[in-house]
């Protein structure tokens, strides 16, 4: 659980620098570091979606997925917790929500966490969660700089995924074959992508609706094997 622990202290670290170091940037710096995040983050989004092998996988797994996720709707229920944690800890920032929602759908989606986070349960190797960290905190210092402190909290949903795969990394390891996580991956970085979207403003899209998309390869791949 190390690596998981330290990925999360990381993101809470980095974001409180950005929220009361970095925070107080002039409003047009502000925009223009938004829109340079989002092209950032969009080309990261399309290149690992890149790696995909079976593109109507992805295509079956991103619309089913979304449609699943819109009528959970998972990101009015994220967007509750995050305002009800605002309101709570008396922040009072107004987009708190947004910070939360954004951080956690990228902290959490790529092969980094899920790949990262079966190594630190299975070998106690850590370095993969180690360098994600990095990266994490990075990208964390300047969410936070724009959208505040609801980055931090993505600390929360961030442990508890990768913690969980962690712990079950023994039980699962068979089933997350190289072409399920190639696929997971590839959905997960799609997403990514859509967040982009949101941030250079072109089109509003309720990215953690998509969420479930990205365990659909692993259960269409399953019964593929099953029988095939």
């Amino acid at each position: 659980m190390l690596g998981p622990v330290v990925n999360g202290i990381v993101i809470i670290i980095c974001a409180l620098v950005g929220r009361f170091l970095v925070k107080g940037l002039p409003q047009r710096f502000e925009e223009i570091i938004k829109k340079a995040l989002g092209l950032s983050i969009m080309y990261i989004g399309i290149a690992g979606a890149m790696e995909n092998q079976r593109v109507m996988l992805l295509i079956i797994s991103l619309v089913m997925g979304s449609i699943i996720g819109e009528w959970i709707n998972i990101d009015k229920g994220m967007n509750r917790i995050g305002i009800w944690a605002e309101k709570k800890m008396g922040f009072g920032e107004g987009n708190f929500a947004k910070g939360f929602v954004t951080a956690s759908i990228l902290f959490c989606t790529g092969s980094m966490a899920i790949v990262g986070a079966m190594q630190s349960g299975l070998q106690g190797n850590h370095e993969m969660l180690f360098a994600k960290s990095i990266l994490d905190g990075v990208i964390s210092i300047v969410f936070a700089s724009t959208m505040g402190i609801g980055v931090a909290f993505s600390a929360v949903p961030v442990f508890l995924y990768e913690g969980a795969i962690a712990l079950g990394a023994g039980f699962i390891k068979d089933m997350l074959t190289t072409e399920i996580i190639t696929e997971m991956s590839a959905v997960g970085s799609l997403l990514i992508a859509a967040l982009g979207f949101n941030f250079l403003e072109i089109k509003e899209i309720k990215v953690a609706n998509m969420i479930p998309a990205i365990f659909l390869p692993w259960l269409f791949l399953a019964i593929e094997a099953a029988f095939l």
